[in-house]
């Protein structure tokens, strides 16, 4: 098993740690997480969401092990900084037309998507003008993961008859993870061999944590140890093993989800009494029963 968070050495920290990456413009967000997974040292990389090349910010990447647990990112919301540019003066009523766009939108990927080009729903949180001069304009869009913010623009230009275009775009925030702890490559790179040389290790453990904090927006399932070595070996977890549960630290303000609930078929993070991650399943049980399962095994992560 693997040990507390808190107490592992760089060499377990690097092989099941996740870096709050801060893409810069330039190459895919595939390229960075490969140059991420060689400094490293690592055989495996897995970043959370595609960004394009040209777009930077927010693009947290697992190291390790810790890519067995990619799928915590699937449908975390996302928050983007971006530049609208009006092609005509903006009209009165722009703030109006603007607020509009919040909530569920219809959109299709663009042809350079890697998905299928199909009419979906997509929604948007919430919409902010943070400034605005002449014909552009500085948005703030909290939306559901997938949403293409290069089409929202595409979409606003026309609501507001004057076309519009995307002019710049920053992801500001993934998931549990937003744009107060980000680290660069150089960064990392750095820290690394200063750790390495000098002994210092302060710095590389700034930038790359433990795996399990990319799971605060998961409930929380604490299993026995021996339960634990059962799940290590493909078991489910079962209602004699859970020692404690509790919902997200922080609830997703996004979800109408009642607060201190766990809705069934919402995916859990399993932790030993020592808050080292065991599994990542679906919850279909009644935590405090006698029998029965609690937690439907997805993917083992010791």
């Amino acid at each position: 098993m693997r040990g507390p968070p808190d107490e592992r050495s760089l060499e377990e920290l690097l092989s099941f740690g996740v870096v709050n990456l801060d893409k810069p413009p330039g190459p895919s967000s595939h390229q960075v997480a490969a140059w991420l997974r060689d400094v490293a040292g690592q055989d495996r990389a897995a970043h959370a969401g595609t960004l394009d090349p040209k777009v930077t910010g927010c693009l947290p990447v697992l190291l390790g092990d810790a890519t067995r647990a990619a799928q915590v990112f699937d449908t975390v919301p996302k928050r983007y900084v971006a530049v609208l540019e009006l092609h005509k003066p903006a009209p009165a009523g722009f703030d109006a037309v603007v607020s509009e766009f919040e909530g569920p939108l219809l959109q299709k990927p663009p042809r350079k998507s890697a998905v299928s080009r199909r009419i979906r729903t997509r929604t948007i949180h919430d919409l902010t003008v943070l400034e605005r001069e002449e014909r552009r304009a500085l948005l703030r869009i909290d939306c559901e993961s997938g949403t293409y913010v290069r089409k929202l623009c595409h979409d606003l230009g026309l609501a507001l008859g004057t076309g519009a275009n995307m002019g710049a775009l920053r992801r500001a925030g993934t998931g549990p993870f937003d744009d107060s702890t980000l680290a660069t490559l150089h960064d990392v790179t750095d820290a690394l061999a200063f750790a390495r040389e000098e002994g210092d290790e302060s710095e590389i453990r700034a930038a790359v944590r433990p795996a399990e904090e990319a799971f605060v927006h998961l409930p929380r399932v604490t299993v026995a140890e021996s339960a634990a070595e059962q799940v290590a070996h493909g078991a489910s977890v079962y209602a004699p093993g859970v020692l404690d549960w509790e919902p997200p630290a922080a609830s997703d303000p996004w979800r109408d989800v009642p607060e201190g609930t766990v809705p069934e078929g919402d995916l859990v993070a399993c932790y030993t009494p020592d808050g080292a991650a065991v599994c990542l399943g679906t919850w279909v049980g009644d935590p405090d029963a006698d029998s029965g399962t609690v937690v439907s095994l997805e993917r083992v992560l010791v």
